[in-house]
């Protein structure tokens, strides 16, 4: 019996990137044709790192060319979409805001617009996140908190999300939302982010800085469970009651900076190494986690991953990693 994804025609915006190269991984190992939008085709992006180059059809292009979008979905028949590129770090974000607001927004727009213009999409994901919640009275985030993100990237994720949602509105587009927490797993090559870089440090005998003064909590959730929300919710867009729908995706178990560094030193073996707290972070907010019961009842997903062992599996990742280097 042919799984769902077998010979679908899949467009992915950001398998260049971390998780949206997980998402095409595993949609690859499922049959699907995959097709991937590269602005920058250089060695060493994400779907190299799990040798997917030769197995997924590139487009090279701009999420900012409305006509390159049209041209991709029209010429490979896509029927599935995954909008999961974004500027995603969030001291960029601050520094350059303007350049966020072009890929995150503009962006979203574009491939939206793109889907609305072609009969043959019947599903389209678009990756919002927890950050579009903004700083909230009340825990944990439910779909129904209001968007009060303010800071440049927490903005342009509520801007892409609600965007999303009115194409729906609108134009009856077969959209939904992902709203994930802090995703984290081998291949994060972005080393300005919390647990990869923690591990580098502890790799190399360096000392380990936190930004923050360690006590904001975060959820972190394994990437697999990660690509695992998305494969499951683009396949119950088939059920037209979840179009225009917002997820949450996370573990529901949030944890400090210091605690999940303690965690990932004892892993390594280092279980006496302290890490050095700047106290220097900006635009921080105190405590972010999710409540997924929505996607537990509707999509009959729930995370399968402990912190622990999604922690282990990286670690792994990132020692074979920088061996082979």
């Amino acid at each position: 019996m042919k799984n769902f994804w077998e010979e679908k025609k899949v467009f992915i915006t950001g398998a260049d990137g971390f998780i949206g190269s997980w998402v095409a991984k595993e949609l690859v190992e499922k049959k699907a044709k995959v097709v991937a939008l590269v602005r920058d085709l250089k060695p060493g992006l994400g779907f190299d790192l799990h040798g997917l180059r030769d197995r997924i059809t590139i487009v090279n292009g701009d999420l900012a060319d409305l006509k390159v979008l049209q041209r991709a979905l029209n010429e490979y028949e896509i029927d599935s979409v995954f909008h999961i590129a974004a500027q995603a770090i969030v001291g960029i974000a601050n520094k350059s805001p303007l350049s966020t607001f072009e890929s995150n927004i503009k962006g979203t727009w574009n491939i939206l617009e793109a889907c609305r213009l072609n009969d043959s999409i019947q599903r389209i994901v678009v990756a919002s996140s927890d950050k579009a919640y903004g700083a909230q009275k009340q825990l944990p985030y439910t779909e129904e908190s209001p968007l009060l993100g303010i800071y440049p990237y927490d903005a342009s994720k509520a801007c892409a999300d609600i965007l999303a949602r009115s194409y729906f509105a609108t134009y009856g587009l077969p959209v939904a939302v992902t709203r994930n927490a802090n995703t984290f797993g081998g291949g994060d090559m972005n080393f300005s982010r919390i647990i990869p870089d923690a591990i580098k440090c502890l790799i190399d005998g360096k000392k380990f800085a936190i930004r923050s003064d360690g006590t904001p909590e975060r959820d972190y959730m394994y990437v697999k469970d990660a690509s695992n929300a998305y494969l499951a919710l683009g396949k119950a867009l088939d059920r037209k009651e979840l179009h225009g729908e917002a997820f949450n995706f996370g573990t529901e178990r949030p944890v400090s900076v210091v605690e999940l560094f303690k965690k990932i030193s004892s892993l390594m073996g280092k279980p006496n190494e302290q890490p050095e707290i700047l106290g220097q972070a900006r635009n921080e907010i105190d405590t972010q986690y999710l409540s997924i019961s929505k996607a537990k009842k509707l999509l009959g997903w729930q995370p399968k991953y402990s912190l622990e062992k999604g922690l282990m599996e990286t670690i792994e990742w990132y020692r074979k990693f920088f061996k082979s280097k």
